[in-house]
């Protein structure tokens, strides 16, 4: 049979056409399978993080639920203080603590900040045995930076969303101070904790505020001392009676060889804490940090927590994780 040559051309486009369809038919169906297969990997990603996020609230229900009411004390110093993404993950920790039934109390150091300063001043930082020898000038520094510090610290925890407070010792006669004499040694206006006006802390958690602490004192004169932050943490707790003191630090915790991280200790009761210091095993300035330790736990305090401020949500880590991070130190071995 004859076809023209036009019929022929015209089959033939037909025929490319139908092929081109069928690719491109193919072509859709592969990239629909694409699209079907990312939106299912999607959906199980979303469903494997959001049941890890559920599992998380799980595991710390039972500890949100021990806490609740519970008097936490955070003493905040260290690199945590300086980097700002670190700052708010602190901030945010507390804030949570408080939002799930906690009275926390933050006691902030701000030593980098004071000694650039004073350097600022013409004059060279001096210690003592981890120390800060203060006279007058440097006195005024440090109310100075620990007023900044602590004001930033109160404006950051109400854009969390949480009412805070800033205070430092010297308001209504909060933190009472007895001049510091290490090995008789005049310091100068170094004090440590005579006394603090619980009172007025539990007002004002009663109220549904959170005291933010600058660690300065007075003296029977009135006169204005500068504290160890650590050393105010403690006495805050212990006059609290604490559930919990916590460190941040930027160390890890407390190791059996600090050249071997694999030697951190999780947890340790005071007695073996004594052992440490008592066989060298414990030196500079964790020394002071676990001396602070033992006292609180004698005290009255329930727990005493020494945490790597550096880790992102430690305070979260430690609290509400069956592990935990860090060393946590008790009164007595819980076996």
């Amino acid at each position: 049979m004859y076809v023209s040559r036009a019929t022929k051309n015209l089959d033939d486009k037909k025929s490319s056409y139908k092929n081109r369809v069928k690719k491109i038919s193919r072509r859709h169906k592969t990239i629909k399978e694409i699209i079907i297969n990312m939106a299912e990997m999607e959906i199980n990603k979303n469903v494997d993080e959001i049941m890890t996020k559920a599992n998380t609230l799980i595991e710390a229900l039972p500890y949100i639920r021990r806490f609740n009411g519970a008097t936490i004390i955070v003493k905040y110093g260290g690199s945590a203080m300086l980097d700002a993404q670190l700052k708010m993950n602190v901030i945010k920790d507390v804030a949570l603590l408080k939002l799930v039934g906690m009275r926390p109390i933050i006691v902030h150091g701000g030593g980098k900040e004071i000694s650039k300063w004073v350097k600022l001043s013409g004059k060279e930082p001096e210690f003592y045995n981890g120390l800060r020898v203060t006279d007058k000038e440097t006195m005024n520094i440090a109310e100075m930076v620990l007023n900044k510090v602590n004001k930033e610290l109160v404006g950051l925890m109400q854009k969390m969303g949480v009412n805070a407070v800033g205070l430092c010792g010297k308001d209504g006669n909060m933190i009472r101070v007895n001049k510091k004499m290490p090995d008789g040694k005049d310091i100068g206006f170094v004090g440590e904790v005579a006394s603090v006006n619980i009172d007025l802390l539990n007002t004002l958690m009663d109220n549904d505020f959170i005291p933010v602490i600058a660690p300065i004192g007075l003296d029977d004169e009135f006169n204005a001392y500068n504290i160890n932050a650590d050393d105010a943490a403690c006495g805050v707790a212990k006059a609290m009676d604490a559930e919990k003191l916590v460190f941040l630090t930027d160390i890890e915790g407390v190791f059996i060889d600090p050249a071997n991280k694999k030697t951190l200790i999780s947890e340790m009761d005071i007695k073996t804490a004594k052992e440490f210091i008592e066989n060298g095993v414990v030196g500079g300035g964790m020394l002071p940090k676990l001396n602070n330790c033992i006292d609180a736990i004698e005290q009255g305090v329930s727990r005493v927590h020494i945490l790597d401020g550096r880790v992102a949500h430690c305070l979260l880590l430690e609290f509400f994780t069956e592990k935990g991070i860090g060393t946590a130190i008790l009164k007595e071995p819980l076996f």
